[in-house]
Parts: C-alpha cells; structure tokens; sequence
C-alpha cells in the first residue's frame, strides 16, 4: 500500500494505541509515534463476581438470570475503540491528515467502524485487521508496505 508523507497509521487493539505520522515517503515509510494511549483493562474475573446471586425470598436457594452476565473486559475494550476513533474523527475535522491507515485486530476494526465519521472514511485508505500493538516499528511498516 502507498503510504504519503505526513500521513497518519493508527495502531491499536482493546488496551493499547500508538498513533504514527509517516516521516518518509510512499516508497518507504518512515512512521515517527505521534501519540500513544494504553487502557488498563483486566480480565473480566478481575471486574465481575462470577458468583451467582443468592435468592434471599425463599430457603436459601439459588436464583438464576436468564440474561447473560455482562462481560467488562469486552465492553471496555469496545469503549476503548470508540475513544481511539474519537480521537481521529477530531483530527480529520481539523484537517489535520490527508491519509488515514487503521491497523487492528478484526473485533476491534469492527468497533472502530461504528464511530467513522464521514470525514475520517473520507481519508481512510486502508485498514489491516491484525494486531501490531506489540510489533516492533519495523514490522509495522513492513505490514502496510505488504499490502
């Protein structure tokens, strides 16, 4: 994929984001961290009692919920998405890039695309679904040269 000058890669997944600006050009991409956000986001057991809820009208007994027990990990990583394409809804208003590549794993994609505004999709060139949050800058680039 042909990356310009100036252009913005976001990297992120359900805790963790780094945004780049590409210093080099379409031949070669340079990518300098602009920004970073990281969510500490435990594990749901670490949110949420697993334990079910005591039935106190009756001897003692059990009572169970037909509504499935909200997991707080996955919302807070929804959240989490809705923030980081918040940040580049803003920055596409201000006219602050011409070119936009969000690399993330499919679900949080799938999250981030609920919040485009029309301006961000406007400068969207490229989307990666995988997850190079933890990836050395080198492979990153490597990844949207790749494509």
């Amino acid at each position: 994929m042909k990356i310009e000058h100036d252009a913005l890669v976001m990297v992120v997944d359900g805790g963790k984001m780094l945004l780049f600006r590409n210093e080099g050009d379409s031949a070669s991409p340079k990518l300098q961290v602009e920004q970073a956000m990281e969510h500490n986001n435990p594990p749901d057991r670490e949110q949420a009692s697993d334990a079910p809820a005591r039935n106190h009208g009756g001897a003692g007994g059990l009572a169970r919920s037909a509504v499935e027990q909200t997991n707080f990990h996955d919302l807070r990583e929804a959240r989490f998405a809705a923030e980081a394409t918040n940040i580049l809804n803003k920055r596409a208003l201000t006219q602050d890039y011409e070119q936009l590549i969000i690399i993330a794993p499919p679900q949080t994609l799938g999250q981030m695309r609920k919040h485009y505004h029309k301006e961000l999709q406007s400068r969207l060139i490229g989307e990666i679904g995988k997850d190079l949050t933890g990836h050395p800058v080198p492979d990153i680039e490597q990844a949207i040269t790749q494509i």
